[in-house]
C-alpha cells in the first residue's frame, strides 16, 4: 500500500532551503497551512518567493515570515490586512507582484495541468498588462499569462488519508486544490488523517498522486480576520 505519511512538519519540510519558491494555500486565514508556516519560521530559511492569495496578518500566517524578513518576494492577489507587508512594499524592502484573483488561481491551476500559458481579458489596459503579450479574440483583447510552479506547495485539508488523498472543507477549497497540483513537492497537513480506503472516492478533491508528504496537523487556531456581528 502507498503510504505518504511523515511524522510531522520537521520531516515534511526536509530539503527546504534558501531562495526557494513556495505556494501556500488558503483564502484569507481560512485553510492556511499553519503548522508548515511555523516550521518555515523555525528553520529560518530566507530569500523566499511566496505565492499565496494573501499575505496573512501581522502576527499570523505568512505575516510571521514577513516580520522575520524571510520573504524576498510576494506573488499575491489581496494583501490589505497586513501593515508590515504595506510597510515593506512602500520602503522597497519587498518585491511584490499583484495579480487579479481569478488570474492567480488559473496560473496555479495551469501549472499543475501542464499548460504553459493562457489568455485572459483580466487586467488588459491596466498596469497588470504592462510588458505582456496581448491578442484579440472575437473582438476582445486578452493578456497572455504564464503558469506558476513552486519548489514546495504547502496545503491544509480537512481530511486526508495515508495515500495522500485530500478533502477540503468550505472556503479552504479556494487555492488549496490547484496549488496542490503545482508543486514539485506538495506537503499536506490535515485535521484528520485516516487509513487509505476510508474516504469516499466521490468526495476527494485532490487525488493522492499530487501529494508527496502528508501529516496530522496540531493546535489549529483558525483565526478570523474580521469578526462582524449584528447588533441586537
Amino acid at each position: 500500500m502507498i503510504n505518504k505519511v511523515v511524522a510531522g512538519p520537521e520531516e515534511a519540510l526536509r530539503g527546504l532551503t534558501d531562495g526557494m519558491t513556495l505556494m501556500l494555500g488558503g483564502f484569507g486565514l481560512c485553510g492556511i497551512p499553519e503548522n508548515s508556516i511555523r516550521e518555515i519560521l523555525r528553520l529560518g530559511v530566507k530569500n523566499l518567493t511566496c505565492i499565496s492569495n494573501n499575505a496573512g496578518v501581522d502576527d499570523f500566517g505568512i505575516g510571521l515570515l514577513l516580520q522575520t524578513k524571510q520573504v524576498k518576494k510576494m506573488i499575491s492577489s489581496y494583501v490589505g490586512e497586513n501593515a508590515e507587508f504595506e510597510r515593506q512594499l512602500l520602503s522597497g524592502e519587498l518585491e511584490v507582484e499583484l495579480i487579479p484573483q481569478g488570474t492567480l488561481a488559473e496560473r496555479c491551476r495551469a501549472g499543475g495541468a501542464g499548460i504553459p500559458a493562457f489568455y485572459t481579458p483580466a487586467g488588459y489596459g491596466t498596469e497588470v498588462g504592462e510588458g505582456k503579450e496581448s491578442r484579440e479574440f472575437n473582438g476582445k483583447m486578452y493578456l497572455l499569462e504564464n503558469a506558476l510552479h513552486a519548489d514546495y506547495a504547502f496545503v491544509k485539508a480537512w481530511k486526508g488519508d495515508t495515500a495522500g488523498n485530500l478533502v477540503f472543507k468550505g472556503t479552504a477549497r479556494n487555492f488549496n486544490p490547484m496549488m496542490a497540483t503545482a508543486g514539485k513537492i506538495t506537503v499536506a497537513e490535515v485535521e484528520e488523517l485516516v487509513p487509505a480506503g476510508e474516504l469516499d472516492p466521490n468526495h476527494i478533491h485532490t487525488p493522492g498522486i499530487f501529494v508527496q508528504r502528508i501529516y496530522q496537523g496540531q493546535n489549529y487556531e483558525k483565526r478570523i480576520e474580521q469578526r462582524t456581528v449584528r447588533q441586537g
